[in-house]
């Protein structure tokens, strides 16, 4: 690893190492405001998680296109992989990431915590990182202009199961947990440094504005169309929807290939 590379992945490894600090005495409070489980994958799945940090951080900062980000894990993604949007057929197949996911303790029985191994698939991280492939063919073209993060690394759960958003939870207990990932995220960008950032989805979005604002980046904020399959859009067709938006922010991505 190249010391610019290095440099770029030790701090980005920093912030997200002092985020799952700050971010632990939250998990000891569930259940609390519905939310009956509350997980940390970038936390008990670090070995993954770092891996991807490590391994795919840009070559130097300022070389990057594009950060995208992320709102928070889903079930079968995130939380399985602890790698954004990270489906495990992809996270394997296409990151080519290996490394052991420890589960929690306390998990909800019809969310089994199962890192790689997991049988289950998660949609939106299909779409997304199955997008990547179909346009840019391998991991290494795609990192060499774009970056994927997420804003808070939290599962939320409610008794059901039932994933609960960051949006959807009370403002006064989230706003500490806001506060840590406002940092996380402003620091990981300046570490970056990327040309824009682009929100999944319009609360992403919201999140990069205030922060960028707040810091003082100088970097073009913009939103793509989230991939979640809850989104009637995203169902008819994610990629050629993302790929228009993209074009229009000024960061096209390659028609796909095949």
């Amino acid at each position: 690893m190249g010391q610019a590379k290095a440099t770029v992945a030790s701090a980005l490894v920093r912030e997200a190492k002092a985020l799952n600090r700050a971010l632990r005495p939250v998990l000891a409070q569930a259940p609390i405001h519905g939310a009956e489980f509350i997980l940390n994958p970038a936390d008990y799945a670090w070995p993954l998680y770092g891996r991807y940090l490590e391994r795919y951080a840009p070559a130097q900062p300022g070389s990057l296109e594009a950060v995208f980000l992320g709102m928070n894990p889903g079930p079968w993604g995130m939380a399985q992989t602890g790698v954004p949007f990270g489906s495990p057929d992809y996270v394997r197949d296409f990151l080519q990431l290996e490394g052991e996911v420890r589960p929690p303790a306390r998990t909800h029985p019809k969310r089994p915590i199962r890192g790689l191994e997991s049988p289950r698939t998660e949609v939106s991280g299909q779409r997304l990182w199955g997008g990547i492939e179909a346009c840019f063919g391998s991991p290494e073209a795609f990192f060499a202009q774009g970056f994927v993060i997420n804003y808070c690394p939290l599962v939320f759960q409610s008794e059901t199961g039932a994933n609960l958003t960051p949006d959807k939870l009370p403002k006064a207990f989230m706003q500490p947990i806001l506060d840590a990932c406002d940092r996380w995220l402003g620091r990981a960008l300046a570490a970056l440094a990327p040309r824009r950032a682009i929100g999944v989805g319009r609360w992403a979005e919201k999140r990069l504005r205030e922060v960028a604002e707040g810091a003082g980046l100088e970097l073009e904020v913009g939103q793509i169309l989230h991939p979640s399959p809850a989104s009637p859009i995203a169902n008819r067709g994610w990629l050629p929807a993302a790929r228009e938006q993209l074009a229009a922010l000024g960061c096209p991505w390659p028609a796909p290939k095949g």
